[in-house]
């Protein structure tokens, strides 16, 4: 009998040209991440990355972090638009590494779908490279893994992982922190990339299409809610070295302690990087959450307050700091085209009596919660 002439892999649904056809399409975009730090190209086993840099430090910590976009790949699947979702993974991983003061170096990303198309494969590595660019950090390797029978032709989901290093004592966290402390909010995109399966349910559970329009907004629901993950990274590497020039060279950071808000909330998330035994009240008065949050709590019946623990309601970073350098923090972030203002005070005396959130996510940190009223105004 003659062997047949047929690739069975494809015939079991894995296309190797469409994969190759992919990674030439997003070559010019990954070799755009790279500096002559970054050794071996596109498309090797592994990514080299010259650590030679790692010399000038007095004793260099590695700060590392992975993560995902989660369920909003499903809306970007809905409307076949693919080149935002790349920003959400690395606003995503970068973001947590500079919590920790760490400056970001290199990262790697993980594309698993039912079909490869080459098109849209290049449109959400692009976003992840640009984003990459935007954060100073070098996308050194990646794969894309076609699953057939596992997902769907149109299904993917994405992942990622990142490297930083920062200064030992220099690392940013709970232990710096100080009574009188002011928490300074920094204001988020929208929704970034957390909470979409509530956002999912309330959309499909008032029979909203993705491609509607959302009269509030000018767009369609799909596109208002793929709004990208603002990018922190950059930002609050130029604050922390604007402060520490304006106090010299042997002071402390006026920085002591840094929140990604993400999974959680608000409240749980600045509970994470304050000490044990300290506590915050975080002022709603002080903001207005943005519109996408008070649409989707209208149209669900809830109240914002009840999604405090899903949404970040317009707050996408936190930074505790010294409270003489409140004034020169905003103003720093201002110039960065971040909008910031004080919504709390850290307290280590007495503490209020009634609930707070104490720690999360394994963490024994600090007490905070969320008091007043939203204003109705926009911030």
């Amino acid at each position: 009998m003659a062997a047949s002439s047929t690739n069975p892999y494809s015939e079991a649904g894995v296309d190797t040209a469409a994969g190759d056809r992919a990674v030439e399409l997003m070559k010019t975009s990954v070799r755009a991440t790279h500096g002559p730090e970054v050794l071996g190209g596109v498309g090797g086993f592994a990514g080299l990355f010259d650590a030679s840099a790692l010399l000038s430090y007095t004793k260099p910590l590695l700060a590392t972090s992975t993560d995902g976009v989660g369920t909003k790949v499903a809306i970007a699947q809905a409307i076949d638009k693919h080149d935002t979702i790349g920003q959400d993974l690395v606003g995503m991983v970068v973001d947590d590494i500079v919590v920790v003061g760490a400056k970001p170096l290199f990262m790697t990303d993980y594309i698993a779908c039912g079909k490869v198309v080459p098109e849209r494969i290049a449109d959400i590595v692009r976003g992840i490279a640009d984003a990459c660019t935007a954060t100073g950090t070098a996308l050194v390797g990646g794969e894309t893994a076609e699953h057939p029978g596992l997902l769907g032709p149109d299904d993917y989901d994405v992942a990622g992982a990142a490297t930083g290093i920062v200064e030992a004592d220099a690392v940013l966290g709970a232990d710096r922190v100080q009574d009188g402390d002011v928490v300074l909010a920094l204001a988020s995109s929208g929704l970034h990339s957390n909470g979409y399966s509530l956002v999912r349910h309330i959309i499909t559970g008032a029979g909203i299409g993705y491609s509607d329009q959302a009269a509030e907004f000018g767009k369609t629901w799909g596109e208002t809610l793929l709004e990208p993950t603002r990018l922190y990274t950059l930002p609050l590497l130029r604050l922390l070295e604007t402060l520490r020039q304006a106090q010299g060279p042997n002071e402390p950071s006026a920085v002591h302690s840094l929140s990604h808000v993400t999974g959680g909330g608000i409240a749980a998330n600045l509970a994470r990087v304050l000490p044990v035994g300290s506590w915050a009240e975080v002022d709603r008065s002080t903001w207005s959450p943005s519109p996408v949050f008070r649409v989707l709590s209208e149209i669900s019946g809830t109240s914002l307050e009840s999604t405090e623990g899903t949404w970040n309601l317009g707050i996408g970073f936190l930074a505790v700091i010294d409270q003489r350098q409140k004034d020169a923090a905003i103003a720093a972030l201002a110039a960065e085209g971040i909008d910031a203002w004080q919504v709390a005070t850290v307290g280590t005396g007495q503490r209020p009596a009634g609930e707070f959130e104490e720690g999360a996510k394994g963490v024994d940190g600090g007490a905070v919660r969320l008091v007043g009223a939203y204003a109705d105004g926009a911030k």
